[in-house]
């Protein structure tokens, strides 16, 4: 390992370490998931799943390169982040007069860039500089020509930098509690770059599935090795009979991040708050508790056409109907989040907020449950699942 490396992953460590644990939903017996942090790769090197476009711009992937091609915009996170460890690899193929930028903690808005936002700017001469933070520059540390590695945790208020694995700045100043990961896309006046090995560890999240086998999770009331397997690093549903997976914790206050794929007609959903049963069905006082379920669907399915509204992707099955259907076809994978906070629930579908529930708008979110367990449906068919995490509500 290089010395660069070495540094980087003690720094790493030593982040991790300050991560307080009030941060984290609390299970309410002392069976803890996973340690603080969960890291994954932000672009696959063969498409832009994770990521949405905004603008007027052309961004596409060239021989397993994250490409701004055309236009002006920007890619934005489907997610948006906290505190965080960001990796990434850049390259302007222009050799000089180049400009583009990296957006921290960015809210969307504003036209052909957002307004609200932390730009990491990588325009020549001022790569690495954050203009709205006093101190945030360096200089002296860039590879003209060629690629450019930027590490940086952002914590609190606060943004450190390595440049090509050397000290760039450590500055306090950022006015954002969160908001998303982003690439400006600026080729009219600054030209093309390219990207590659985006990585983000996300402090405040920590792992519900170890890619392995399945540590965290139970068969509710059966053996779930008879419809559940881990293959190739994924959470599957086979949909052989069996029983729906549940957490081998309760919950109350969570965000929850997964991504899912369904199979040509698939179906499964996402349990929040149950008991141990899994009921999440309940419209009065007098029926027993309950959780609620978030829907996974292959919407564009023939037989699903006729559904009702709240049956879709995303929506809270029975409660609050997803406003958009953002479903990308069967066969490609999905990102979905689920916000707890109180009654207050969010679901976010391919980095597009679907449903945001409360109580007044929704009265049937008084009959379900504040604390309960988590769950995957076996509703029969093929699912995959990946990423799973869990972290503190937003």
């Amino acid at each position: 390992m290089s010395l660069r490396s070495m540094r980087a992953v003690n720094l790493f460590q030593a982040i991790l370490a300050l991560v307080a644990v009030t941060w984290l939903p609390q299970p309410l017996h002392a069976d803890e998931p996973a340690p603080a942090g969960f890291g994954y790769p932000m672009f696959d090197g063969q498409s832009l799943q994770g990521w949405t476009v905004e603008g007027d711009c052309k961004i596409d992937v060239v021989d397993g390169l994250l490409t701004l091609e055309d236009g002006n915009g920007w890619l934005r996170s489907d997610a948006t982040f906290t505190d965080f460890v960001l990796h990434i690899e850049w390259k302007a193929l222009k050799a000089s007069d180049y400009d583009a930028g990296i957006y921290i903690r960015t809210l969307a808005g504003g036209k052909p860039f957002p307004k609200a936002s932390h730009q990491i700017n990588l325009l020549q001469g001022k790569e690495g500089n954050i203009g709205n933070i006093p101190n945030a520059e360096s200089t002296g540390l860039i590879k003209p020509g060629a690629w450019n590695v930027f590490d940086m945790i952002v914590e609190g208020d606060k943004v450190l930098l390595e440049i090509n694995g050397r000290p760039a700045y450590k500055v306090a100043g950022l006015k954002q509690a969160s908001g998303y990961i982003g690439l400006q896309c600026e080729v009219i006046k600054g030209g093309k770059f390219q990207f590659r090995n985006i990585r983000v560890t996300e402090l405040r999240h920590r792992a519900l599935f170890n890619g392995k086998d399945l540590t965290w999770w139970t068969g509710a009331g059966d053996a779930a090795e008879k419809c559940w397997k881990v293959q190739d690093g994924l959470l599957t549903c086979t949909g052989a009979p069996g029983p729906w997976l549940r957490s081998k914790v309760e919950y109350d206050n969570f965000n929850l991040r997964l991504e899912y794929l369904v199979s040509p007609g698939g179906n499964s959903g996402v349990y929040v708050r149950v008991p141990a049963d899994g009921n999440h069905h309940r419209d009065s006082d007098t029926a027993p508790p309950a959780g609620f379920e978030v829907q996974i669907l292959d919407d564009a399915a023939a037989e699903y056409k006729n559904l009702k509204d709240y049956q879709y992707t995303g929506s809270v099955y029975d409660i609050a109907a997803a406003t958009r259907r953002v479903a990308r076809p069967a066969g490609q994978w999905n990102t979905l989040e689920v916000n707890c906070n109180g009654s207050h629930v969010t679901t976010t579908h391919n980095g597009v907020v679907v449903v945001d529930a409360v109580e007044s708008k929704f009265p049937l979110l008084k009959q379900r449950l504040l604390k309960g367990y988590l769950g995957l449906q076996n509703h029969s068919t093929v699912v995959k699942f990946r990423n799973v995490r869990i972290g503190p509500a937003m």
